[in-house]
């Protein structure tokens, strides 16, 4: 499915039997989407500052750089993975020959919660939802004749993205491709698995280490890497609000920030290597201003709790994906036109690189046909409809900017209340940030169902027979010619010297150095990721969440 992990979401309402959901919280933003006036004017934004600030200069509310797309256009990056590595392989030469400008690689359900093919727990899913990568041998398949020193590459993973980070280095040294040539993105974000997607292994504290010594380790080993992308995607996709959304994200990069701060971290040091990641939804004036909200929160945040000195550091450089959820299964032709409006709200809020959903997601992977139509939808965008040559042309319109500041003030407004709990984690924790996300979840379903919010082709406009079309199917062989490489692998490998460097995983497991070396050594010895990942679990322990009926 789509970035987002659709598949592997839980439903808003968990737990078992019958869920009273409660009315939001008084002062707490949980309405689908803000109510537009009928009319703004001059009085609607004499509370801030936006349209009179200059691009590339702090709070950067109207964008990072001060030229933006006119010197060059977003990176257009179309999230991609299935089946083998070597058929994801073939998906991504054919996407970059049709001018995809870097890699998002998809990993099936057990790479991303830590096991291999072989395990009983990955039956069913290998291959299923994005590629399956058990070792340093898949790797190198998925990155066969890819220019690693050319192109950067986005890596959707956060339980186990050290792991995967040091295989695809290690993949990258066995080609001559040094670390510091290397450019790209892990997603990395645990505190979002807690709330809104569930692929989570360890329990928030160890996990905590796990980001803070990769954010120091790509500092020192690998400085054009992004070593964390904090994820507001998946709270959107789980039922949060547009507020929601840029408040939790941005209450999740506090966390981080604090946490690299205390394990010694220089912010100023590392903070160029954090990145965001956000949702594009229906809403086109309301997404165009959460972005330029966002960038200003976060400058503001920056300078002012952790005392950031450099502009640099004050930037939110952030990716945008349209909205997975917006697409829908009947008349699915319509999510082209979603699709396209989503991906105009992306541009026009300053967005460094991009992901276009295809057509047929709400049913399967994308085809190649499709895949190539999403990336179509962006380059006709850069290309024809002349939106990069002015920079934030959507600056001065006064619904603009009194959305702009109205989502500023409402995201701080809970990022205060979160202040007040003791932070996320705390918040997390206590269930107050799933309530929020649950609620606002089921408020906007009750629309849709009850058709106050519409939906084109689901609640109004139906048709009465569905046009079918083509759509792509995971071959069933997957699974086994998968399990039968993983064999072939622990038979030819040196199990003795693999032996050895899990021992010294489980050795910095237990002490209080970085990680990643230990981690890096295994992987050149084809140590695979369920293995680390078991020594991992085997001293840390694993989180299961507390649900309240």
């Amino acid at each position: 499915m789509v970035e987002s992990g659709a598949s592997q979401q839980n439903h808003p309402l968990r737990g078992g039997g019958a869920v009273e959901i409660p009315e939001p919280e008084k002062g707490i933003s949980s309405s689908p989407e803000f109510p537009l006036k009928p009319f703004y004017g001059p009085g609607d934004i004499s509370a801030g500052a936006g349209a009179d600030e200059a691009p590339g200069v702090f709070p950067f509310v109207r964008g990072i750089y001060a030229d933006m797309y006119r010197h060059r256009v977003w990176t257009m990056r179309q999230y991609a993975g299935y089946g083998t590595a070597r058929e994801t392989n073939k998906r991504f030469h054919y996407l970059l020959s049709h001018g995809q400008m870097g890699l998002s690689v998809a990993f099936d359900l057990p790479t991303q919660i830590g096991f291999d093919a072989d395990h009983s727990l990955s039956y069913g899913e290998v291959g299923k939802v994005g590629v399956s990568i058990c070792s340093l041998e898949d790797m190198e398949s998925l990155l066969e004749g890819l220019p690693l020193d050319k192109i950067s590459t986005s890596m959707t993973i956060n339980a186990t993205a050290p792991i995967l980070l040091c295989l695809y280095m290690a993949a990258a040294e066995k080609r001559g491709t040094p670390p510091r040539a290397l450019r790209g993105t892990i997603q990395n974000d645990i505190l979002k698995e807690y709330v809104a997607r569930g692929t989570y292994i360890f329990p928030p504290s160890p996990s905590l280490r796990l980001i803070t010594d990769t954010i120091a380790f790509c500092r020192e080993h690998l400085p054009k890497w992004n070593a964390i992308s904090v994820s507001g995607y998946h709270i959107r996709e789980a039922g949060s609000t547009a507020v929601q959304e840029a408040a939790f994200t941005l209450a999740n990069g506090i966390s981080y920030v604090q946490a690299a701060v205390d394990s010694g971290l220089d912010v100023n040091e590392i903070a160029g290597q954090i990145s965001f990641f956000f949702n594009v939804h229906n809403n086109f004036l309301e997404e165009i201003a959460k972005f330029r909200a966002a960038r200003r929160l976060w400058a503001k945040i920056m300078r002012e709790r952790f005392g950031a000195k450099s502009d640099k550091a004050c930037m939110l450089r952030f990716h945008a994906q349209t909205a997975g959820s917006s697409l829908t299964a009947q008349q699915p032709r319509n999510n082209v036109v979603r699709v396209a409006i989503q991906a105009m709200a992306a541009v026009l809020g300053g967005a460094q690189s991009l992901h276009t959903n295809s057509m047929d997601e709400a049913l399967a992977l994308p085809t190649e046909e499709t895949a190539r139509l999403a990336l179509r939808t962006q380059q006709i965008i850069a290309e024809e409809s002349n939106l990069t040559e002015t920079v934030d042309p959507c600056a001065g319109s006064y619904a603009i900017e009194s959305l702009t500041n109205k989502i500023e003030s409402e995201a701080m407004d809970i990022i205060s209340r979160i202040d007040e709990m003791g932070g996320m984690l705390d918040a997390i924790e206590k269930g107050w940030v799933q309530r929020q996300i649950q609620e606002s979840a089921y408020l906007t379903q009750r629309a849709v169902d009850e058709g106050r919010s519409v939906v084109v082709g689901v609640n109004r406009y139906l048709s009465e027979e569905d046009i079918p079309i083509p759509t792509l199917q995971i071959r069933p062989e997957v699974e086994q010619e998968q399990r039968r490489r993983l064999e072939a692998l622990r038979n030819k490998r040196d199990s003795s010297a693999v032996s050895v460097r899990l021992e010294a995983v489980r050795d910095a497991a237990g002490g209080d150095g970085n990680l990643l070396p230990p981690i890096l050594e295994a992987v050149r010895f084809y140590a695979t990721v369920g293995e680390i990942s078991d020594v991992l679990r085997s001293v840390f322990g694993i989180y299961r969440e507390k649900v309240e009926i």
